[in-house]
């Protein structure tokens, strides 16, 4: 096959993809091409020429920068050569030595390193064992070099430390007595020093491994750099190489130093090179995008005479698509088809702005009565998913619409008296049905649930409609009120039969006049009044509390007074059970701001509730205390106790005691209400306490009066 066939296809492609385009994108894109075209044949190899003379004369810096560093370094060892052959000549370092006088030779050799302003002294014997030296870090093994110059590598820290070592014999009468070695760290001080002198980072190397660097990076860190490697291998051992450190560019050289043991790698910092290279590549970019700017300017304005009316309707449509419908469509053309076009979206755009305002307010009202309804209202798909899921669906269960939505109701609503799941127990279609269901936070509540079919006209799939609300705190005042009118019943129907009984006897012993008889029969009597006048003013005050009728009108009175006349009340009470009452009260009581005849009736119901629910034959303790600025009076019981499962609601309305715990008489739930509204009405506060050896402890605290 010809190579003209080869290419007939692809440009039979190209031609097609061509003639699919606009007018102005073709005439931009020929317009394009050509200055591309032009700008590389131009551009490019002046690009290279450029890139290929900067690249020699960095490379050129770079060979500056070694020798300079070999100078640095042969001018170093040649420093530390003499001061190590000046040492080894002095006289009083023969004497030292001589005498074996380590010490006096210690603080010599200090003295004339810190002059000198060398790193280490070392003065070893024939016997190459360390006789002194100025640093503890020395082992013998540094008195085994040879060598009058040169590098040695203290393997024995990590990372290893070098040292440029000079090495001269101690000679005296014509013996020698041992070597001195003067040496230098080579460190980032050294390099830094180097630096200085050749104008370039360097890197020295022992084996293959930095000891000393220039470079404010940690050797370990150096050491891992990668190289790319651009010559190598020379007769003289130099190897070219590029690297990055810390993201910016270097070109470097290494060099072996014979003479000391060591390679030395000079970098020099190219990023300056590199952003005039990216300079000349963006000049020659941006005069190409500025050209081609220039060049499609001059198409879009030469094809938007042709163009321009069908690209303004083309805008306008898309407009439209996105719900864009409050400006009106202007379309200006000389083409009459175009104006046709324009004049045909304009009537479209006002009756789809029309509509779709209508939409939205049958939408706003629609979500506007959804969340103004009480109830909540829950849709399930064919799948039982959650579909739909009010604001007073969200109120009812806590949950929130976001954590409910396509997920399953059985996950979050499960139903406590059946073994079932809630999409087995929900309403058939105009049905209602009670469901107990566990909702958010492990709380459980009645549900009363009516079930519809919704079908989705659009989708042509029935879904099904679930509106419920929480019978939970009616369910409760039903059955508390059951409770209520019973246990009220039975209270009544007590002190009446008594009372009745009472008479009944009376009338008996009338005639024959027995006046101990007559008084237990009275006695009996009043006992009886006492718990009907006691549940009558309970009723009164809840009934008042109810109407929003409740008001005390507190003033300074005596407490004592009070103690006594809510004694005299419950004393028959008391002497019909044997029980004894105890009055503890401090020696000085202040006045208190109360309601005297309502506080009484406070202390009557303690008391009250302190026989009723204690034994017979014990003592019931009143005692007062006198606190900051109030008083706590306290009556103590011999009772069972409360279970603390109970103390937290002691004290709303119809909250009897256990049965089943204490075996005792019920009361109609009130008493203790009562005390709690009348305490706080007065700016007190109430409270039980359960001591540890049995019993109750109520108390309630009332202000004192403020001095004047």
């Amino acid at each position: 096959m010809s190579i003209e066939r080869l290419l007939e296809k692809p440009g039979r492609m190209f031609r097609v993809i061509f003639d699919r385009l606009s007018l102005p994108v073709q005439m931009i894109l020929g317009f394009v091409f050509v200055v591309v075209l032009t700008t590389v044949t131009i551009g490019v190899p002046t690009i290279w020429l450029l890139r290929h003379d900067l690249d020699r004369q960095a490379w050129i810096v770079v060979e500056q920068g070694v020798r300079a560093a070999d100078a640095f370094c042969a001018a170093q060892q040649k420093e530390i050569i003499d001061f190590a052959t000046l040492t080894a000549e002095r006289p009083t370092l023969h004497v030292f030595l001589s005498q074996d006088n380590r010490r006096d030779l210690l603080d010599y050799l200090v003295t004339l390193k810190n002059a000198a302003a060398y790193d280490l002294i070392v003065v070893c014997d024939v016997d190459d064992k360390v006789v002194t030296a100025t640093e503890n870090m020395v082992s013998n093994q540094i008195c085994l070099e040879k060598d009058i110059g040169g590098m040695y590598l203290v393997d024995s820290q990590e990372p290893p430390q070098a040292l440029m070592v000079a090495i001269h014999p101690i000679v005296m009468d014509s013996r020698t007595i041992g070597r001195v070695i003067v040496a230098n760290r080579i460190d980032h001080a050294f390099a830094t020093q180097m630096r200085a002198f050749s104008g370039l980072e360097n890197t020295l190397l022992v084996s293959g491994r930095p000891v000393a660097s220039s470079f404010d990076f940690d050797l370990s860190d150096l050491s891992n750099i990668p190289h790319q490697l651009i010559a190598a291998g020379s007769p003289s051992g130099i190897e070219r190489s590029q690297f990055k450190l810390d993201g910016q560019p270097y070109y470097a050289e290494k060099v072996p130093l014979e003479y000391l043991g060591v390679t030395v790698e000079v970098a020099l910092l190219v990023s300056d090179i590199v952003r005039s290279q990216q300079r000349l590549l963006w000049l020659l970019i941006g005069g190409m995008l500025g050209v081609a700017s220039l060049v499609s300017a001059l198409g879009v304005y030469i094809s938007q005479q042709i163009s321009k009316p069908l690209v303004d309707l083309a805008e306008t449509a898309a407009e439209f698509s996105m719900g864009e419908l409050g400006s009106p469509v202007s379309i200006e053309a000389r083409v009459r088809e175009a104006v046709l076009v324009g004049q045909a979206l304009e009537s479209a755009r006002v009756n789809m702005l029309h509509t779709l305002t209508d939409l939205r307010r049958e939408k706003a009202w629609t979500n506007h009565l959804l969340e103004s309804i009480v109830e909540g209202i829950m849709t399930l798909d064919e799948e039982n998913h959650i579909a739909f899921f009010s604001h007073g669906a969200e109120r009812i269960t806590g949950w929130k619409r976001e954590d409910v939505l396509n997920k399953s109701c059985d996950e979050f609503f499960k139903p406590v008296e059946l073994d079932l799941p809630f999409s087995q127990v929900i309403p058939s279609f105009g049905m209602r049905k009670r469901i107990v269901a566990q909702m958010a936070g492990d709380r459980v509540a009645t549900l009363a649930m009516t079930g519809a079919r919704l079908t989705l006209q659009e989708a042509g799939e029935a879904h099904i409609a679930l509106v419920f609300r929480d019978i939970s705190e009616e369910d409760l005042i039903h059955h508390l009120l059951g409770h209520f009118m019973a246990n009220i019943v039975h209270e009544f129907r007590t002190p009446l039969t008594a009372l009745n009984a009472s008479i009944e006897l009376l009338l008996d012993q009338e005639k024959r006049g027995d006046p101990a008889e007559r008084h237990a029969l009275l006695k009996g009597l009043q006992v009886s009044v006492i718990n009907l006048q006691t549940l009558v003013d309970n009723l009164l005050e809840s009934a008042s509390f109810e109407a929003g009728h409740f008001r005390v009108w507190p003033r300074p009175y005596d407490l004592s007074d009070l103690v006594s006349e809510a004694v005299r009340t419950m004393q028959p009470l008391l002497e019909k059970y044997g029980q004894r009452l105890l009055i503890k009260l401090p020696v000085d009581i202040p006045l208190v701001h109360i309601d005297p005849r309502r506080t009484a009736q406070v202390l009557v119901n303690l008391l009250s509730n302190a026989s009723k629910y204690g034994p017979p034959d014990v003592e019931i303790i009143l005692s007062v205390h006198v606190e900051n600025n109030s008083v706590r009076v306290k009556v103590a019981d011999s009772g069972p106790g409360i279970s603390p499962k109970r103390r937290e609601r002691l004290f709303r309305r119809f909250t009897y005691q256990d049965m089943e715990e204490t075996n005792l008489k019920v009361g109609v739930g009130l008493g203790l209400s009562v005390v709690k509204a009348i305490i706080e009405a007065q700016g007190g506060r109430t409270g039980v306490d359960t001591p540890a050896g049995g019993g109750t402890i109520f108390w309630f605290t009332v202000p004192i009066v403020e001095e004047p």
